[in-house]
């Protein structure tokens, strides 16, 4: 049985000419993939842009610089004003998102309630995915 544990919250986008765009974002933690953290960015024109990483690497960035490729997530301040800084990058450029460091840790918190991190080996479930690379693969 899968199990997720989602939060939606705006995610601030930090233009190029320095405006501020709101991005819903949608948080998704699926136990059928224990070690990672998915972020669905609304875009008005392409529809869902997923971005998928290490749920450690979320949790690292939560107190400290964390990353150091296509990810780095860092926070900044405390408290209820305190922000998770999110720097993406890709071939096509890069992005430089925030969102409340709170609501983020409150989210987190909670998949971790679901699959605790000394369990995570045990809720993937690698026949299925060794399956489904097999499949791919004939």
């Amino acid at each position: 049985m899968t199990s997720c544990v989602h939060h939606m919250l705006d995610m601030e986008l930090a233009s190029p000419l320095g405006e501020r765009i709101l991005v819903p974002t949608r948080l998704l933690y699926r136990s059928q993939d224990p070690l990672a953290v998915q972020f669905l960015f609304q875009d008005g024109l392409q529809g869902l842009v997923p971005w998928i990483f290490a749920r450690d690497l979320l949790a690292a960035g939560t107190q400290a610089l964390s990353g150091d490729g296509d990810v780095q997530v860092w926070p900044a301040g405390s408290g209820p004003e305190g922000l998770l800084h999110l720097l993406l990058s890709s071939p096509h450029g890069s992005a430089h998102l925030t969102a409340s460091l709170p609501a983020v840790e409150r989210w987190l918190h909670r998949t971790y309630q679901l699959v605790p991190a000394a369990r995570e080996t045990e809720a993937l479930d690698l026949d299925t995915h060794l399956a489904q690379l097999l499949d791919g693969a004939s």
